[in-house]
């Protein structure tokens, strides 16, 4: 079974099967199930190398991953590349995952764009002032932003409301009572660690308050990180009453140095971490900050990388959501 064929067997033209096939906008979402459903039971098939020469593209999508430990230990990373890989399966396209050492990061996707091997790209894991998305903002290769950074050359991107979330976390302890907070942060480079703190520091500040010093801890990005920053916090001689870890992989460890330390979560130390972590590795109910629908997260990413290859304006393409707290057991009145 040929195009010609499956389109003479619904009754249409091979250019509407063809826009039906590869995700086209302008075809309706009726016309696209009724296509999609007679391939299969036809078996239809498409000729990777004659549908690529038709349209001009490889069909496939790309992530330049800079190899950071535990990073595929992390399940809402996961998560959210499962979500594109949903959506581009769907379209029957590709994804494709670069993984290069962080400082040769840059020259992979100098390298991408001279070759042109995908479609466009996924970049994540944006920072304050992000050469990536600059580079890429001057070049023509499609793109989309996991998470914003202060480039200033239109481009598209995706992120969660970092400041809202970090106002919901300080305002949930201070209602609790709590005056000697701690704040984990990962590395304050990473765009979305800064403007945590940042609204961090500005809650505190709205509320009459001015953060210890010795409270604020980053380098924080993974389990061994959160213990030690953990750690130190318990050992001070003013210990917090309570504790934000900015993200979960920290949050692991910090739950892990808390447990080692003989204290009872929620009495001794309250907590929030920022994204869901498995509870049969905390051992608790977290109260956490949770990004809804990291799935989702990724299928809409994939969604504003094929609307920019179809000529929709970058600037039309910058998607913020919203994060909302999870109370669990590890947030009580302070002491």
């Amino acid at each position: 079974m040929n195009l010609k064929n499956l389109a003479q067997q619904l009754g249409i033209s091979e250019t509407t099967v063809s826009r039906a096939l590869n995700g086209y906008p302008e075809v309706s979402e009726r016309t696209r199930k009724r296509v999609l459903a007679a391939a299969e039971e036809f078996g239809y098939r498409p000729n990777p190398m004659a549908r690529s020469l038709a349209s001009g593209r490889t069909n496939v999508v790309g992530i330049i991953h800079a190899l950071v430990a535990n990073d595929l230990a992390d399940p809402m990373f996961m998560q959210i590349v499962g979500g594109m890989v949903e959506a581009l399966e769907a379209r029957q396209m590709d994804l494709v995952m670069a993984p290069v050492s962080p400082v040769n990061e840059l020259r992979a996707y100098e390298h991408m764009v001279k070759e042109r091997r995908v479609d466009g790209l996924i970049v994540g894991r944006t920072r304050l002032y992000d050469e990536r998305v600059a580079f890429l903002a001057q070049h023509g290769l499609p793109f989309v932003a996991h998470g914003r950074t202060r480039v200033n050359d239109p481009h598209a991107w995706f992120d969660y409301d970092n400041e809202s979330g970090m106002r919901i976390a300080v305002e949930h302890l201070l209602a609790h009572g709590h005056q000697r907070i701690a704040l984990m942060s990962a590395p304050l480079e990473m765009n979305f660690a800064r403007q945590r703190y940042d609204s961090f520091l500005q809650v505190l500040q709205d509320a009459g308050m001015t953060p210890d010093p010795a409270y604020l801890k980053d380098n924080s990005n993974n389990r061994r990180g959160g213990y030690s920053a953990m750690q130190q916090l318990i050992a001070s001689g003013s210990p917090p009453s309570a504790v934000i870890v900015d993200n979960h992989m920290a949050g692991v460890g910090a739950v892990r140095a808390l447990l080692d330390a003989g204290l009872v979560i929620g009495r001794d130390m309250s907590l929030i971490v920022w994204g869901k972590m498995e509870d049969s590795i905390a051992g608790y109910n977290v109260t956490t900050i949770e990004q809804p629908n990291p799935d989702l997260a990724g299928k809409k990413m994939v969604e504003m990388l094929l609307a920019l290859q179809n000529g929709t304006p970058p600037s039309e393409l910058q998607v913020l959501w919203q994060p909302v707290l999870l109370a669990g057991e590890t947030v009580s009145q302070a002491r």
